[in-house]
C-alpha cells in the first residue's frame, strides 16, 4: 500500500504549485477581501487549464481526474486561499451535475463560457423551508405546452449574485420521485435575483424567486425521478468542500509554523514553549489523517463517482481538520492573526462556513452511521 502520490499526480501537483506561486500568491491578500468575483484571475485559470480539469475532452474539459482536481484546488489554495473558490466553481457543484446530465446542445450553448471563466453557474437547492431536509423543496414546475412553469424560491445559492446560470431542484410532483431539475437563465421573465446578502466568510448570496417563470423544455436537465441522479453527483461536490477546508487550514497552519519559528516572547522564539507545540503536533496529526481520507475517496472517483459514505467520512474529516487548525493557528498568532493584515482570520471564517455548506457536519453523521449499521435511519417522525 503506498501512501505517497503518484508520480504522475505529483508531477501535475508541482506544476500547479509552482504556477499559483508565481501569479496568484501576489495580491492574495487584496483578492480574499474583495467583494466582486475575480473574473480576470477566473480567466487566468481557464488558460491554465485549471477549469473542466475532470471534465471529458469531447465537453471542452482536460480529460483528468477528480484527483487531479483535488490537487489542483489544494495546490492553488496553499498561495491564494480565494482563487480555490473559482477552481471549485469550475470543478465541482453545479457545474459537474451539468456536465453529467445535460444534452449536447445544451453544453454547446452554456459550457464554453463557464469553462473559460467568463460566466458562472449556481446551485438552487436550498429553500426557506428545505434546508437539510432537501426533498421537501416546494419550488414547482408545472408542463404547460412547449414549456415549463417556474413557481418558487430559493435561499444560500453559492455565487447568485454573479451567476448568468442557475441549476435549479424542482418538484414536478409528490414525493421524492417527483423532484428533478430545471435550468434557467437570468434575466428570464418572471425569475428575479434578490438584493444580496453577506455570510460571516465574506461571500454574498442572493434570495431567487420565480413567478410564473416560463422555461422552455429545452432547458429540463433531469425530469422526474432525477433527484438520486442530483444527489449523486452532489457526492463528488463534497471533494471540492473538502479539499479547501483542508488546503486552508494548511495555508492557515503555515502561516502560524513560519510566525513561531520568528516570533520571540520572554526571549524565547514562540516554537519552544510546549503548549504550543502541543498545538502543532495535534494540528499537523488532524490535517495529515483528514488527508488520506480525502485522497481515499478521489481516488474512488478515478473511474466513476466515490461512494456517499467515503465522500461523507472526507468532508467531515477536512471540514474539522481545516476548521480546527485555522482557529488554533489563529490563536498561536494572536492579535497579528486576529487581524485582516494576514489571511488567518479570513481561513477561520471560510472553514466555518463549509462545516454548514454542502451537507452539515450533523448530517454527515448520520450518513456514516448509515453505512456503518447498512441501514437507513429516517430523520422524520414515524407516520401514524
Amino acid at each position: 500500500m503506498n501512501f505517497e502520490l503518484s508520480e504522475e499526480h505529483q508531477a501535475f501537483a508541482d506544476s500547479v504549485a509552482r504556477f499559483a506561486q508565481d501569479k496568484l500568491a501576489p495580491g492574495a491578500l487584496e483578492r480574499a477581501h474583495a467583494k466582486h468575483y475575480p473574473w480576470e484571475t477566473a480567466q487566468l485559470l481557464a488558460e491554465q487549464g485549471l477549469l473542466g480539469i475532470a471534465f471529458p475532452e469531447e465537453d471542452g474539459g482536460q480529460g483528468g481526474t477528480l484527483m487531479h482536481a483535488v490537487l489542483a484546488i489544494q495546490q492553488i489554495a496553499l498561495a491564494c486561499p480565494k482563487s480555490a473558490d473559482i477552481v471549485q466553481a469550475g470543478n465541482f457543484g453545479p457545474i459537474r451535475t451539468f456536465v453529467e446530465y445535460a444534452t449536447p446542445e445544451q453544453k454547446a450553448r452554456f459550457l464554453p463560457d463557464l469553462l473559460a471563466g467568463k460566466k458562472l453557474i449556481s446551485l438552487g437547492m436550498s429553500e426557506p423551508d428545505a434546508g437539510s431536509a432537501a426533498t421537501e423543496l416546494k419550488t414547482s414546475a408545472v408542463e404547460d405546452g412547449d414549456s415549463y412553469v417556474i413557481n418558487g424560491s430559493k435561499v444560500f445559492s453559492t455565487h447568485s449574485p454573479e451567476a448568468e446560470l442557475f441549476l435549479v431542484y424542482v418538484r414536478f410532483g409528490p414525493g421524492v420521485g417527483g423532484i428533478g431539475s430545471v435550468l434557467v437563465e437570468k434575466g428570464t421573465p418572471g425569475f428575479v435575483v434578490g438584493t444580496p446578502s453577506g455570510f460571516m466568510n465574506g461571500e454574498q448570496w442572493s434570495q431567487l424567486y420565480f413567478e410564473n417563470c416560463r422555461i422552455p423544455k429545452a432547458n429540463l436537465l433531469l425530469g422526474p425521478g432525477g433527484f438520486k441522479k442530483q444527489i449523486s453527483g452532489f457526492n463528488v461536490e463534497r471533494l471540492g468542500n473538502s479539499a479547501r477546508a483542508l488546503a486552508l487550514g494548511r495555508y492557515a497552519f503555515n502561516q502560524a509554523r513560519e510566525h513561531a519559528l520568528i516570533r520571540k516572547q520572554f526571549g524565547r522564539e514562540l516554537c519552544e514553549f510546549q503548549g504550543l507545540q502541543w498545538k502543532f503536533a495535534e494540528m499537523w496529526m488532524k490535517l495529515e489523517q483528514a488527508q488520506l481520507l480525502l485522497y481515499k475517496a478521489a481516488l474512488e472517483g478515478e473511474h466513476g463517482l466515490p461512494s456517499a459514505q467515503s465522500t461523507a467520512m472526507a468532508k467531515l474529516a477536512c471540514n474539522l481538520a481545516g476548521w480546527e487548525a485555522s482557529n488554533e493557528a489563529m490563536q498561536v498568532m494572536g492579535g497579528m492573526g486576529f487581524s485582516q493584515e494576514a489571511l488567518v482570520e479570513y481561513c477561520v471564517r471560510r472553514t466555518r462556513g463549509w462545516m454548514i455548506a454542502g451537507g452539515s457536519i450533523e448530517m454527515l453523521k448520520n450518513r456514516i452511521a448509515e453505512g456503518v449499521f447498512g441501514r437507513t435511519f429516517s430523520q422524520r417522525p414515524a407516520k401514524a
